[in-house]
């Protein structure tokens, strides 16, 4: 089942809403830590590849590049 995620669905609509500033991506690990303009941290843990692939796919479609950042195999 495919979805198309509108970015427009998760904008902000208010000036004094809370609002990603940084995403990072952690492929190997299969976690998204995500952090706000308020300093909210949170980490997304995904428990196989077909849910964070899920999940990617959202971020990617929905994040500003600026803001998404993936962490490098070591």
């Amino acid at each position: 089942m495919e979805f198309e995620y509108d970015f427009e669905d998760y904008a902000i609509d208010e000036e004094g809403d809370e609002y990603l500033t940084r995403c990072v991506i952690d492929p190997m690990k299969r976690i998204i830590y995500v952090t706000s303009n308020e300093g909210d941290e949170r980490k997304v843990e995904c428990e196989d590849i077909e849910q964070f692939m899920n999940v990617l796919e959202l971020v990617r479609a929905v994040v500003p590049e600026d803001i998404l950042v993936y962490v490098n195999p070591l």
